[in-house]
């Protein structure tokens, strides 16, 4: 709180300074960022731990008044926003190296929720599928043997996929936290005291994205430097902003909304993680007509291509309601084994440790599949068996008086939704979603 205040004034006197004439210009102004009380004027956790905080003599380019404001209209649509306590304080943090869950990070119930699932869907299949092997056999091993150093190369394999998608493949940037304000506050913008800060690094390969991710790996990995909406403002500004809005169409006109008091991630949003593209729906490619063969106003933007990390999509109110929407096979058959679950508007990861799965159909009679929800509770990767020939979820449904959606866990009517009438063995585990 103290060094929020003293950065301010620090701000005004050097804005003063350059501009006596506008004594008191400045003063009214501060008189009337003074009105509301100090709580709500600053959020908690607005100081960024020093370590975090790179120098202006790393290079790199201060973020402008026209980019803040940007940034704060594409994901809130509107400037007066910012980002609240939840999302301050999300960052990257994995478990304990070496152990059963070293792959895995610990993720917060906020908002911020989807965007960690789905760096950790891209961690897995770094780990599984990218990271060099002494052997083509993929085990579960493979995840458990897992260093600081081993977390922190795959969080930055990570980060670095999903800025180099949006950038086109073709360039990315990175936003980091630098020691000086950039601009200037006025009436229309409420500071956050770290936007205001932002360098932009911009690259042109991606390796070197990956090693500059690698050599500041701390500011996305510790408390306090605000981890998690760095990576996001880097998201944005490698797509830019202009790209952004001919990405979205008429149903969404920013990234988050507000929900039971906390901002949340829009699909568009999802989509631009996964596939580079913030197009707002599920389906494959453009619809033209509504449900009535009517031509629509303005098209509607599904994916257009082939994710690399899949998605799938259930929530027991939707489906109550009969619309539940229809996941687009561009996403639910990924080029790698790894997807995203939306359930009942909760985040978590299902993954294969065979690639074979989405090329192979014999591969798909009966197979393992493991679940990891993020949640601190879960101990240990949990394992499924799948039988897609076996029918007796559907003879079972016949002869019972209870809807299936209703009698099976969430999870499950989750997996049917790309394997229809697949039964699922938790072989053991007691069934926790």
């Amino acid at each position: 709180m103290t060094d929020c205040r003293l950065n301010y004034i620090e701000l005004l006197q050097k804005e003063v300074n350059k501009n006596p004439d506008k004594l008191l210009d400045v003063g009214k102004e501060e008189d009337q960022e003074e009105a509301p009380p100090p709580s709500k004027t600053f959020t908690p956790l607005c100081s960024i731990p020093r370590r975090l905080v790179i120098s202006t003599s790393l290079g790199g380019t201060p973020v402008t008044p026209q980019l803040t404001e940007s940034l704060r209209r594409i994901l809130f649509g509107g400037t007066f926003h910012v980002f609240n306590y939840e999302w301050r304080k999300s960052f990257f943090q994995f478990r304990e190296p070496n152990s059963e869950l070293s792959y895995a990070l610990e993720t917060d119930r906020g908002g911020a929720r989807a965007i960690q699932m789905v760096v950790q869907a891209r961690i897995i299949k770094h780990l599984l599928f990218i990271r060099p092997s002494g052997s083509d056999r993929r085990t579960l091993h493979s995840l458990s043997d897992v260093g600081q150093r081993d977390q922190e190369r795959a969080l930055a394999a990570a980060l670095s996929d999903s800025l180099w998608l949006a950038g086109q493949e073709v360039s990315a940037i990175v936003t980091l936290v630098t020691e000086d304000y950039c601009i200037t506050p006025h009436l229309d913008y409420k500071m956050d005291n770290f936007t205001e800060r932002l360098q932009l690094f911009t690259f042109s390969k991606k390796e070197d994205v990956r090693k500059f991710l690698l050599d500041h790996i701390q500011c996305f990995t510790e408390e306090g430097g605000h981890g998690v909406i760095l990576f996001l403002y880097s998201l944005i500004c490698s797509r830019t902003v202009d790209r952004l809005k001919e990405d979205l169409d008429s149903t969404t006109s920013h990234l988050l909304y507000l929900s039971l008091g906390n901002f949340v991630c829009r699909q568009a949003l999802l989509n631009l993680l996964l596939t580079g593209k913030a197009t707002p729906h599920i389906f494959n490619g453009t619809l033209y007509f509504d449900e009535d063969g009517r031509p629509l106003e303005r098209p509607l933007q599904g994916v257009k291509s082939r994710s690399d990390i899949g998605f799938l999509h259930w929530s027991r109110e939707q489906m109550d309601r009969g619309r539940l929407p229809q996941v687009g096979s561009m996403l639910k058959t990924p080029r790698f084994p790894v997807w995203i679950c939306c359930i009942n508007s909760s985040y978590s990861v299902l993954f294969s440790l065979n690639r074979s799965l989405l090329s192979d159909w014999r591969m798909e009679h009966l197979f393992q599949l493991y679940y990891y929800n993020g949640q601190n509770s879960q101990r240990e990767t949990a394992r499924l068996t799948v039988d897609t020939h076996s029918h007796h979820w559907e003879a079972s449904s016949r002869h019972s008086d209870r809807d299936p959606e209703k009698k099976f866990p969430s999870l499950e009517m989750t997996i049917r939704t790309k394997w229809d009438g697949a039964v699922v063995d938790w072989n053991n585990i007691l069934p926790f979603y």
